[in-house]
């Protein structure tokens, strides 16, 4: 169970990464609403992919 929920949490830092970060890059989803949040919801998506990862490989 602990193997799945870190995963769960790799694919959803993922997701969240690759929203984030092609808004930031190229304004899709959200138009370029405000950069600096794109990119430290992107940051925050990195932090959660890495501590996700962390989590499944001590698993």
């Amino acid at each position: 169970m602990a193997k799945a929920l870190a995963i769960f949490g790799m694919v959803v830092a993922l997701l969240i990464l690759l929203v984030f970060g092609l808004d930031a890059a190229i304004g899709v989803p959200f138009g370029k609403a405000n950069t600096l949040m794109s990119i430290a919801f992107a940051f925050c998506g990195a932090v959660l992919a890495y501590m996700s990862w962390d989590a499944f490989r001590s698993a």
